[in-house]
Parts: C-alpha cells; sequence; structure tokens
C-alpha cells in the first residue's frame, strides 16, 4: 500500500493510501505538554495508543457507536475512514481535575454532580480556547453539529464509564474529536487512549494517564502499558495473558 504524508502533529502521522476514502494514523513515541512547551518521548507510547484506540473503537462500534476505525495494520498504525473534520473538541468530564477543577475552585477528585460537557475551537495557533455555541457560530460551526458533538461525546462515556469501572479504573474525563464521512454522518475520530484521557485507578487513585508526563511523576511508561493491559488483556510484550 502506498502512503503520502498529510499531516503530522504532536502525537501522529496521517497518511493517505492508494485507497479512496481512506487513511492511515501512525501513531509517535514523542509526547507534549502545554502547547508542545513540554516535550518528551519513550518506548512503546505509539503501540500503546494505536492499539488501545482500535479496541476502545471496536468495542465502541460494537455498541451502535459510529466510528472513523476501520482496522489496526500493525503496532502503531489504524485504518480509517477519511473525513471531514470539525473544528471542535469534545470534552467530556465525570470529576473535577485539571483546568476545570480550578475554573470551578473544587478540589481534584470532586464528583460532579452531572457529566459536563466542554467544547473547545481545535486551533493551535490559539490554543484550542473554549467556546460556546455563539462563538462557534461565529466561526461557522453548525448548531445541529454542536449538539451532535454532544451527543456522540455523553453516548461515549455511558459505555466507556462501565467498561472501564469493570477494569478497576475511574474515567474522570476525556476528549474526542467529530468528522463527517461521504454520507454525510458524523461520527467519532481521533483517538482514545492516556493521551486523551484521565484515568484514575479505584482504589489506589493512582493516575495512569498523561497527567504523570505533565507533573513529572516519573512511571509513564509503566502507567501507559498498565492501562494497554487492562484495555486488551495483552502482557507487556504483547503476548495475550
Amino acid at each position: 500500500m502506498s502512503e503520502r504524508l498529510l499531516y503530522e502533529g504532536k502525537a501522529k502521522r496521517i497518511f493517505a493510501t492508494d485507497e479512496e476514502g481512506v487513511l492511515l494514523h501512525r501513531y509517535k513515541d514523542d509526547a507534549t505538554a502545554f502547547n508542545a512547551q513540554k516535550r518528551g518521548s519513550w518506548v512503546g507510547k505509539g503501540r500503546t495508543n494505536a492499539t488501545m484506540s482500535a479496541a476502545l473503537f471496536k468495542f465502541l462500534e460494537s455498541r451502535g457507536v459510529a466510528t472513523h476505525f476501520i482496522e489496526q495494520v500493525d503496532d502503531e498504525t489504524i485504518k480509517t475512514k477519511k473525513l471531514q473534520m470539525l473544528p471542535v473538541e469534545v470534552i467530556v468530564r465525570n470529576v473535577a481535575a485539571g483546568s476545570l477543577a480550578k475554573r470551578l475552585g473544587y478540589e481534584e477528585g470532586t464528583p460532579l454532580k452531572s457529566t459536563i460537557i466542554e467544547l473547545c475551537y481545535k486551533s493551535d495557533e490559539l490554543g484550542d480556547p473554549m467556546f460556546n455555541w455563539y462563538h462557534f457560530r461565529e466561526v461557522g460551526v453548525a448548531d445541529e453539529e454542536l449538539k451532535r458533538c454532544e451527543e456522540i461525546g455523553l453516548g461515549v462515556n455511558e459505555l466507556l464509564y462501565p467498561f472501564f469501572d469493570e477494569k478497576g479504573v475511574l474515567l474522570v474525563d476525556f476528549k474526542i474529536e467529530v468528522g463527517r464521512d461521504e454520507g454525510g454522518e458524523l461520527m467519532l475520530a481521533d483517538e482514545i487512549s492516556p493521551d486523551t484521557c484521565r484515568f484514575w485507578d479505584k482504589e489506589s487513585g493512582e493516575k495512569l494517564d498523561k497527567d504523570r508526563f505533565r507533573q513529572d511523576m516519573g512511571g509513564v511508561e509503566q502507567a501507559y502499558e498498565e492501562m494497554l493491559r487492562r484495555v486488551t488483556h495483552m502482557g507487556p510484550m504483547g503476548t495475550m495473558e
């Protein structure tokens, strides 16, 4: 299969293929935080994010959620449908953490009365600012698109929260993106990984996500491997347990 680089982001490269309407997402071992002001890398990060995203997309598809996922090609690469992406990041929060805890003046870890949805304008130049619907209308995003983004976010949360709960993990919050296929359907895209979610061990409260990198906590590689193991039941070398 021929490949042509379309885009290189902080954590992955996206390639066009000789299959019409099909892309390859190849995940890197690189890590960034604070709008790429902090950088690092560790062996196996790309494998974790690709394999975990593939497993979770397949799980969600089996429960009726439309996604861009087609198949996993190798340890670091997934094949997806080509979508017209909305310039919207959908953040779904179950527990106060990160910027939300600061904004509300809550202690981190405070359970929320109900799930909170935040919508951010996807723009590296502007730092992905939080927008309300009035702002999105100004930049050309339709109300029905925003409504569907929120519906997809809440629907994914209803499935993933109990999924992770059964694996001893609290799904604190997560970020997703949404795109439109050739038929006009809006669907889940991007990835679901420790880069885009906050995962806390239910018993110990240990963080098993990118916050370990952001906050210089150490044990980042082990945390990512542990989340991969819990999601896929894979051992550290990729063998089935």
